[in-house]
Parts: structure tokens; sequence; C-alpha cells
């Protein structure tokens, strides 16, 4: 690994004890806890392990930091330093990895491989396999983190392990921040036709905490497309990382009207209980002016609101969406997946999606670290939490390595069949009941007797 970012990090005890003790206090008075997690027990085992952490190397007392915060079970939880230490690719290179079976043991394989990310730029591929970073061999479930500001040497192979070779892959700087931890973000959109009358709008991320920018690209996307005759429209969420309120006017473009997307809870109106109906219902703001007055309106109340769809009126590609996901689906896109699953307004096409739904904010703890919770629950429109369960999809559908390092990406050919009409009808002719497992589409891995794995994953029935 070259070294650019040199800053070694250490801790006396008097700082861990600090770190530790503003850490409870922030979790007891913003968490929200979703997972209904007992804070006492929870507490308990924070002083227990206090003695060993206040003794240990910098880094086993950050993974130890982490570790407990896990036992909060929800999501959305982080603990790092602001000049961005051990950050998992998807945040770091801007690529997922997915492991899959390789002559008896299993290996991790890039699977969505950002454009303009640093991974990309070094001229990974979907489908080419890790070996190695800076000659440390990563096998799942073991994930290879990047700090970054570094340089790192990565050896790889394609699909079937041949033609391996060395690369460098140039993580940029980032710092921490109270609006966002040490991340590299993906390019947030691009777009494109993909056939006669099919658009495509990929989609990496929501940028912006209220996703006024995001909204006009968005809106340009949207235009040009339709300038060249899309009637159809495909979005790909493969890989999003989720972001901020962009994601209502990406939820607003799949129906005409003003329909609730869904509903934000504080841990205070969590705990002390409320009605659906009772809360205030909120659309995005579409100028600062919206923005401003709807702060305002904010200011001193209670933020557990219904988040509405914007009304921006028919579009010539309602009832011909697909929605394509994967199990790094994450955040603000499952808000939009969820709320398209519940109105039937979008087929949805892929793996079923994380299940980390929630809101959170980074706080500052001291010594240069920053811890990251959830602050607010996610509810769909029939108040269902997503957290930990993630969205189905209406056709499952597998990816083969070799086939994606050959160029072929068949959960994007399989939503051309859907809007051509040579494949599985649109999902608000044939809506599947609750309960129904997904169809299935697609092969496994070539000569596979095991169905490919990815961290935090659950399997699927169907497979």
């Amino acid at each position: 690994m070259t070294k650019s970012n040199n800053t070694k990090i250490s801790l006396s005890p008097n700082e861990r004890v600090k770190i530790l003790a503003s850490i409870k206090k922030l979790v007891l008075k913003h968490h929200i806890n979703v997972g209904g997690v007992s804070y006492d027990a929870w507490t308990t085992l924070v002083d227990q392990r206090a003695s060993e952490l206040l003794g240990a190397e910098t880094g086993d007392f950050e993974s130890g930091v982490r570790q407990l915060l896990s036992e909060l079970g929800s999501s959305h939880t982080a603990f790092y330093h602001e000049h961005g230490k051990r950050v998992l690719p998807q945040h770091s290179i801007s690529a997922t990895l997915r492991g899959f079976p390789l002559a008896g043991s299993e290996r991790w394989f890039f699977l969505d491989v950002f454009e303009g990310g640093p991974a990309h730029i070094a001229g990974i591929k979907p489908g080419d396999m890790l070996l190695a970073v800076d000659g440390t061999e990563y096998l799942p479930p073991s994930m290879p983190p990047f700090d970054v500001g570094e340089t790192y040497r990565l050896r790889i192979a394609d699909a079937r392990g041949e033609n391996t070779r060395q690369i460098a892959v140039e993580v940029p700087k980032r710092k921490g921040t109270k609006v966002r931890p040490p991340i590299v973000e993906p390019k947030s959109l691009s777009h494109a036709m993909v056939a006669p009358n099919i658009g495509l709008l990929r989609i990496m991320y929501f940028p912006g905490a209220m996703g006024l920018q995001f909204a006009k690209d968005l809106d340009a996307a949207i235009t040009d497309l339709k300038q060249h005759g899309m009637s159809r429209l495909i979005i790909d969420l493969r890989g999003n990382i989720g972001g901020g309120l962009g994601l209502a006017r990406l939820a607003s473009y799949m129906c005409s009207g003003q329909i609730p997307i869904g509903h934000s809870l504080t841990p205070r109106r969590l705990r002390t209980g409320y009605r659906r109906e009772d809360l205030p219902s909120v659309p995005m703001p579409r100028s600062k002016i919206e923005l401003a007055w709807t702060l305002a309106r904010f200011l001193f109340r209670d933020k557990s609101v219904v988040l509405l769809t914007q009304g921006l009126g028919p579009q010539p590609f309602h009832s011909h969406i697909v929605l394509l996901v994967n199990e790094w689906t994450n955040s603000a896109a499952e808000m939009v997946v969820g709320f398209a699953a519940e109105n039937r307004l979008a087929t949805i096409v892929g793996k079923q999606t994380a299940g980390n739904v929630l809101g959170a904010s980074n706080f500052k703890v001291g010594s240069g670290y920053w811890v990251r919770l959830p602050v607010f629950g996610w509810y769909t429109s029939k108040d269902d939490c997503l957290e930990g369960k993630g969205v189905l999809p209406d056709v499952f559908v597998e990816v083969d390595p070799c086939q994606l390092n050959a160029g072929v990406d068949q959960q994007m050919i399989k939503a051309i069949e859907i809007l051509s009409g040579m494949g599985d009808s649109d999902r608000a002719a044939t809506p599947r009941a609750s309960g129904d497992q997904p169809q299935s589409a697609g092969p496994a891995r070539s000569g596979s007797s095991t169905a490919p794995t990815s961290p935090g994953q659950k399997r699927e029935s169907s497979q």
C-alpha cells in the first residue's frame, strides 16, 4: 500500500473513557430502538468490556466499539475516525462484492462497479475475481476494508480464475463531517436509451440531505429520455448506497398524484405511540423557499412525518417501469422500492434488498472520532418496517460472474424482456399476493451446487 494519508492514531486511556461515555450518552438520547434492545443490558455490556478496550491496540479498540454498536441490533451504526479508516468497498472504491463458489471454495467477485469510481478507473469489471489486497488474501465472509487517501495493489483474475494481474487502485482522500462519513461518493445518476422506447436511469446515490440538486439532475435526465421517445423505463438501483430526500423526487415520477411514500418516526414518538393518520403530511420541498418554510414549520415540533410524492402528473412510462435491485440496494433506495411494491407501480427484478432502512446522523465523540447512529425509523404507507427485511423482487434473477465478466447483464436483459412484452407481464396487471414467493429466472453459476452468498444477505426461499 502506498501511503498518502500517514495520520497515526494513538489514544490514551482517558480519551477512550471519554469516547465510550459519549457514545453511551448519545445512544440513550438519540438511537431509534426498532429492534427492541434493552438499553440497560447494552450499557452493562459496555461497562463490562470497558477495561479490555482501554488497554487494547487502537485498531482493536475501534473494532471493539463497532462490535458494541452492532449489539444495538440496527443498521446505520458506525464508529470511524475523520480520516477514514477501514471503509467498505461500496463506500471507498465504488464497487460491491459477492461471494461465489469456485473449485470447492468461495471467492469474492466484483458485482457492481460504478462508472467513474476508483475501481472502474483502475480497470476492474463486473465479474472479475478478487484474489488479494496488498498481498493479503480475503475470502468470504471476510470483507476487505480500505482506507481513504491510500493506494492499494489488488491481485485480480477473470471470472474463471485465469488471466491473473496486479492493478493499483487509488482511493481519494475524504474527511468525515457531521453531514457524511468519510466515504467516496459515487456519481449520483446516469441515463441512456437501451432499446427502442426503453430508457434507463442508473441511480447509485441520492446526494444532498434535501436532494434539491439531485431533483434538477433527475428532471433533466427524464426530459432527455422522453425527447428520445422513451415510453418504458428501467430504474437501476443495484448497489445504491442510499442518501437523502432526493428519493422522493424519484418516487414522484412513478405516480401521477400526491400519495404517501411512507413515514418517519423519531425515538420519542416510537416510545410514546402514535396514530399514523395524526402525523403531519409533507411533500419533498421543490425549492429553497419551500425548504426554508418546511424547516421553520418543524423547528420546534416532533419531526415524525408522512412523506408525500409531489404530484408531477401522468408520465408516458407509467405502468411500464422495472426496478433492478440486489443485496447492496440500501436505505433511501429501499424506501423507493418499498413504495413501488406497495402501490404496484413497477415490476421489481433481481435479488432481495439489504434491509437497511433507517435515517442516521453523525456525532462527534472526541479525539477525531465520530459515531453514526440511526435517529429515525422508516415505515411504509402500510406501516411496514423494512429494517432487517428488505424488499423481495417480483422476478428473481441470479447473475453468473462469467456472464458479467463477458459484459452480459442477465438482470438487465430480463428487465428489457419484460418491458418489451417478451417476458413476465407488468406489475399492475399481475399483482403478487402477500407472502407469494418471487418468480425465478436465470441459472446460478454454471457447475455450481450452492447459491452465491453475500455478507448479511438472507437466502431467498425460492433458491
